[in-house]
C-alpha cells in the first residue's frame, strides 16, 4: 500500500516517534543516574565510576554507524524496534548483574544499552523523512524535546523502583533496570505496531512529487561516505554537532565537581545541572521553528556565539547564579547546533545516503563525546577548570570558521530544494 501523506498521517507518527523516544529517555536517565554507584559498588574501585558511562557512549557510536547500514534495509520501524529491543535485553542484564553482583555482566548490559541508544538517537531522521523540507528541524525538535520528559521522569524513577526492589529482596541499585526494562519494551511495542507507513517511503514519496512538480529525475546513484563528507555544506552541518556534544560534555561533566570543590552544597550542583537539562532540551520547539524560518547556518551560528558565551562565563565566577546561567546557555547553545546541524544534514544528503551519512555522523558525535567525558578529568587535574572552559571556547569557534570561509548564504537541497 503507498504510503500517504496527509497532515492527519504525518501528525500521527510524529507522536509515535515522540512517545517511544519520551519512554525510552526516561529509561536512559534512570539508567545513567545509578551507573557510576552501581559501577563502583560492583568493582570495588571508585576510579573505576566513570567506566560505566564511557561503555554506554562507546556502544552507542559504534551502533549508530551500524543502525545507517541497516536502517535502509529494514526501514524505520523495524531499525528503531530492534534499538528498542536490545536495550530491553541491556537493561535486563544490567538488572541481573546488579543483583547477582557481576562486575563484567554490568558492563556488558551497558554496551548493549549504549548500542540501542546509537540506534534511538537517529529517529530524530525518521521524523524528518515523514515531514515535508520546510518542517524537518521543527520535526527533529520534537523528537529532541522528548528527552525533557527523561530529563523529569528519569530521576523520578530512581527511589521508588529502587524501594520496590528492596521489599522483594534485591538490591535497590537493580530498580531503575527493571523499569528501563518496562519502559522500553513499551516503546519497542508502540514503534512495531504504530509506525506505518514508514517514513522512508513517505521521504521517497516527497522526491517523486518533487521530481514531477520540477521536471527532473533524482539520481538513485549514491556517493561514499567520504565523497559526502568532503562537501562544505556537510562538513559544516556535522562539525556543529561535534562541537556542541564535545563542548558541552567537556564543561557539563566538570561543573559539579567545580562546584564541590568550592564548597557549593550538592543541592547547587544539583540545581545547576537540572538548569543544563532544561537548557538542552527545554526550548526544542521553539529552536526547530526558529531553524525552519531564519535557516540552518544561521542556527548553528547563534549555538557557537552561546558556546563561547558559556564557556567564558563559567569559570568567571564561584557564585551559584553565574554558574547556573553559564549552564543554561550551554544547554540552549547545545540544542541550537544540534538541531541546527541534524537539519543541515538531512536536507543536503540524498535519501540513498541519507542513513548511512548520518549513522557516521553519529558515531562521530558519540566518540567525541566519550573523550570529552574522559578528557575534561584530566585536564581539570592538570591545568584547572578556567583552562578547560578556554578550550571549549575556541572549539566553539569551529562552525563559526567553517560557515565564513564558506560564504554559505543559503542551503543547496540535494533532492527537494528549500531551507
Amino acid at each position: 500500500m503507498q504510503a500517504t501523506t496527509s497532515p492527519r498521517t504525518v501528525q500521527r507518527l510524529m507522536i509515535v516517534l515522540f512517545a517511544a523516544q519520551a519512554l525510552f529517555s526516561a529509561a536512559f536517565v534512570a539508567n545513567s543516574t545509578v551507573n557510576p554507584i552501581a559501577g563502583q559498588q560492583l568493582s570495588g574501585i571508585t576510579a573505576l565510576s566513570g567506566l560505566p558511562g564511557t561503555l554506554v557512549l562507546v556502544g552507542a557510536a559504534y551502533a549508530a554507524f551500524l543502525a545507517g547500514r541497516v536502517v535502509p534495509r529494514l526501514g524505520w520501524r523495524k531499525g528503531l524496534a530492534l534499538g528498542f529491543s536490545v536495550a530491553v535485553v541491556g537493561m535486563a542484564i544490567s538488572a541481573g548483574a546488579v543483583i547477582i553482583h557481576s562486575f563484567a555482566l554490568f558492563l556488558l548490559g551497558l554496551v548493549l544499552t549504549g548500542g540501542a541508544r546509537g540506534f534511538v538517537d537517529l529517529s530524530r531522521y525518521a521524523a524528518a523523512d515523514a515531514n515535508e523540507p520546510h518542517n524537518r528541524a521543527k520535526a527533529i525538535s520534537a523528537v529532541v524535546w522528548a528527552g525533557t520528559i527523561g530529563a523529569i521522569g528519569g530521576p523520578a524513577l530512581v527511589e521508588p523502583m529502587g524501594n520496590l526492589m528492596a521489599n522483594y529482596g534485591f538490591d535497590k541499585l537493580s530498580g531503575p533496570f527493571v523499569s528501563g526494562v518496562v519502559l522500553c519494551s513499551a516503546s519497542a511495542a508502540i514503534i512495531w505496531l504504530l509506525l506505518h507507513p514508514d517514513p522512508r517511503e513517505i521521504a521517497k514519496q516527497h522526491i517523486e512529487r518533487a521530481s514531477r512538480q520540477l521536471n527532473y529525475k533524482p539520481d538513485p546513484t549514491a556517493r561514499t561516505v567520504a565523497e559526502v563528507l568532503r562537501q562544505p555544506i556537510v562538513q559544516i552541518a556535522v562539525a556543529a554537532m561535534v562541537v556542541g556534544q564535545a563542548v558541552m560534555t567537556l564543561i557539563m561533566s566538570q561543573t559539579s565537581l567545580h562546584m564541590f570543590n568550592h564548597e557549593h552544597p550538592l543541592g547547587d550542583a544539583s540545581f545547576v545541572i537540572m538548569i543544563h537539562v532544561l537548557g538542552m532540551y527545554g526550548l526544542s520547539p521553539l529552536i526547530g521553528a526558529l531553524a525552519d524560518r531564519i535557516g540552518r547556518i544561521p542556527t548553528i551560528v547563534m549555538g557557537s556565539i552561546l558556546l563561547i558565551a558559556a564557556a567564558l562565563l563559567a569559570p568567571s565566577s564561584l557564585e551559584l547564579t553565574p554558574i547556573a546561567v553559564a549552564l543554561f546557555l550551554l544547554g540552549v547553545g547545545w540544542n541550537l547546533c544540534y538541531i541546527g546541524g541534524s537539519s543541515l544534514l538531512a536536507d543536503s544528503v540524498t535519501s540513498a545516503e541519507r542513513a548511512k551519512v548520518q549513522g557516521t555522523s553519529d558515531l562521530i558525535v558519540n566518540l567525541t563525546s566519550a573523550s570529552s567525558s574522559l578528557g575534561g578529568g584530566v585536564i581539570v587535574g592538570l591545568a584547572g577548570y578556567g583552562l578547560l572552559c578556554a578550550i571549549g571556547a575556541v572549539m566553539s569557534l569551529l562552525p563559526l570558521v567553517l560557515s565564513g570561509l564558506r560564504r554559505l548564504q543559503t542551503v543547496p537541497q540535494v533532492e527537494i530544494g528549500g531551507d
